[in-house]
């Protein structure tokens, strides 16, 4: 995503806006039931493009999800009900907690941040604070695209994990910029 969108998305999060207020974007997502059942998959925005699995996850991070669910012949089945993923208490928790984006020196403030589930919430991951993370645009990317995990360390703040070919230890790393103040 490039800086233009990550402005957008700034602005659309300040309530000032019309229409909308500044809510998370709304997307529909259309999956037959036999691929929903095996693990999802791509996906189809009601505009008709077509999405990779990794980019209907990615934006599931951060927007309310409507899941359309249609049999072989491509009739509606179910439609379910939009569920916002990280509330305004929920957000304004991480905010206390990761003080802008968690990634090992990132000093992205808060407000150019996307709540993300360290167990992604299709695979039976919780909306919690216990399960949420701040990632700045760039490192929400690096996240959903690449092999570091997240994990909470003992005080329960976010550690990062290096894939093995970067640390072979693979020695869990903090954001400690945000923790100077």
């Amino acid at each position: 995503m490039s800086p233009l969108a990550d402005l957008c998305r700034l602005g659309l999060r300040t309530g000032e806006l019309p229409d909308h207020g500044g809510e998370p974007a709304q997307i529909v997502v259309t999956t037959s039931f036999d691929v929903l059942a095996r693990q999802l998959d791509a996906g189809t925005l009601d505009t008709g493009p077509r999405l990779t699995p990794t980019t209907v996850r990615r934006l599931a991070c951060d927007a309310a999800i409507l899941p359309a669910v249609l049999g072989s012949a491509g009739q509606t089945l179910d439609v379910g009900r939009q569920r916002r993923l990280v509330t305004g208490p929920l957000r304004r928790a991480l905010v206390l907690r990761d003080r802008g984006c968690a990634f090992p020196g990132c000093d992205r403030p808060p407000r150019w941040c996307d709540a993300h589930h360290i167990r992604h919430w299709t695979n039976g991951g919780h909306t919690s604070l216990a399960n949420a993370v701040l990632l700045c645009g760039h490192h929400h990317r690096h996240i959903h695209h690449g092999e570091w995990t997240i994990r909470l360390g003992g005080d329960d703040h976010p550690e990062f994990i290096p894939p093995a070919w970067l640390d072979p230890d693979q020695v869990p790393r903090r954001n400690q910029y945000h923790r100077r103040t």
